[in-house]
């Protein structure tokens, strides 16, 4: 086992983990960590702690300091002047007639490099903007290209649910999304229903799958004959999200039908609702719906 400090140097951002060193550190604190890209100022948001050597990506850098008063006024220092360099960019980007959107600026603790966020539909051949830039800032220069995603993060705003964007607001690391998810939770394909702010499918969609997939496993389809306590029937309607059946009975000549928990039934004939969706039923689905920008969701 390895103590560790998870340290953020962005709101939402990926957590590392750093070697303590036997500072006095807690959550909360601002610390001056060093990093493939040089010194950098960032916030500790996981404690001491001891984790397996196979979480650690090596070799695990220390903390050098807890950040001090004037460690805490360049960084302010820094936000401002990426304020600066922002316009600056923008403008050289107009000049040179680029076809990229500048989303974000950022400057290492050091200063020693200055890095230019940006979204593009293809390659860009901006090595005349970066003289231009280099000339300007006398730094290293670094332009990144980055997908919608990590320009929603970066950007934030609020999502379809009227909340502020998850990856914006919580999430450090963008996991896993596919329509089938959606598929499996009864969702209408509908591409504006199922995508978010960025124009890919949501992130939500991955909260509850794993909840979504044991309930289905437990739940009889309609038409299946099920052993309930007041005896034998046929479930007629089932609810996953309510984890609930309704089952037709047939006592002495009257039809009645009861709703029960899926724990209170058994499977006698039938089969239960949660089955394994393969790609090629996926995309004969759509094919028949017809739905506009489906196929670009699944591609995701």
């Amino acid at each position: 086992m390895v103590t560790v400090v998870g340290v953020r140097f962005k709101r939402a951002g990926k957590i590392y983990y750093f070697d303590p060193d036997n500072l006095d550190i807690n959550i909360g604190d601002y610390v001056i960590v060093e990093t493939a890209r040089g010194l950098e100022y960032g916030e500790v948001v996981i404690g001491k702690r001891e984790v397996p050597e196979e979480d650690i990506v090596a070799p695990l850098k220390k903390v050098l300091r807890v950040a001090t008063d004037e460690d805490k006024m360049k960084h302010l220092e820094n936000k401002a002047k990426e304020e600066t360099a922002f316009d600056i960019c923008l403008k050289k980007i107009a000049e040179h007639g680029l076809p990229m959107k500048l989303i974000d600026v950022e400057y290492t603790f050091d200063n020693n490099k200055v890095i230019f966020y940006f979204v593009a539909e293809g390659r860009v051949d901006f090595r005349e903007l970066v003289k231009d830039l280099a000339a300007i800032f006398r730094t290293r220069i670094e332009l990144r290209q980055i997908g919608v995603r990590d320009q929603a993060k970066m950007v934030g705003g609020l999502g379809p649910c009227g909340r502020p964007m998850c990856c914006a607001h919580f999430l450090g690391e963008f996991e896993p999304v596919s329509i089938k998810m959606a598929k499996e939770q009864n969702l209408s394909l509908n591409p504006s229903k199922i995508s978010g702010v960025c124009g890919r499918l949501m992130c939500c969609l991955n909260y509850e799958q794993e909840t979504y997939e044991e309930i289905r496993k437990k739940t009889p389809t309609i038409g299946s004959i099920v052993r309930t306590p007041d005896g034998e029937g046929e479930v007629v309607e089932n609810s996953i999200v309510h984890e609930r059946v309704k089952v037709k009975l047939n006592k002495e000549n009257e039809v009645e039908i009861k709703a029960y928990s899926i724990y209170d039934v058994e499977l006698i004939e039938g089969e239960y609702e949660f089955k394994e969706i393969s790609e090629e039923e996926l995309k004969q689905e759509i094919e028949e719906i017809g739905e506009e920008g489906l196929n670009d969701l699944l591609e995701e």
